[in-house]
């Protein structure tokens, strides 16, 4: 799958292209997380959390609607998470979330990233994609030392650490290599 060129998959007669995610995607992007953040599947983030990292994500599109999106976000120099993986439930079931992953994971090999961390209660979607769960610290120390400077709320859940605890009840932690 490549990046540059958008890949269409059928979609009731529509064809679904994943693309770059744009500023205008935004709002998009925060409906489709919505539902998802009460149910407390997605950590809700304000809008200008979305704006800042818009360029870490990816959509998916039919017939001008987003119907899915996801983000590649890098932690380290070897590590990259998997962030805010969603897909419109009248367009789940079509492969899209895999798609979307499979583009994901194409970026962030073209950033360097060897490994890719994701917080997930969808176990089983990750783990036919290559993620296995992790215990304990999948840094070095002294990466760790540095990875605890974060303010990023992603860098705080993948060290595990005690004041996100109440985000991550019922998640798993999963690492997939490159």
């Amino acid at each position: 799958m490549a990046t540059s060129s958008p890949e269409a998959l059928p979609l009731d007669g529509e064809s679904v292209t994943v693309r770059p995610a744009r500023t205008a995607d935004v709002r998009a992007i925060r409906e489709l997380v919505a539902p998802l953040a009460e149910r407390r599947v997605l950590l809700a983030k304000e809008a200008v959390a979305y704006y800042e990292t818009v360029g870490d994500f990816v959509v998916a599109e039919a017939a001008g609607r987003v119907v899915g999106c996801g983000a590649v976000h890098v932690l380290w120099e070897d590590l990259g998470e998997i962030r805010t993986l969603a897909v419109d439930p009248a367009a789940a079931g079509r492969g899209i979330g895999s798609t979307i992953l499979g583009h994901l994971l194409e970026r962030a090999g073209a950033l360097g990233v060897s490994r890719l961390f994701c917080l997930t209660f969808e176990t089983g979607f990750f783990a036919r994609h290559g993620f296995v769960p992790i215990d304990g610290q999948a840094v070095d120390p002294a990466v760790y030392a540095e990875l605890l400077r974060s303010y990023d709320e992603g860098v705080a859940e993948f060290l595990d650490l005690e004041r996100v605890k109440p985000n991550t009840l019922g998640n798993t932690r999963m690492l997939r290599h490159l």
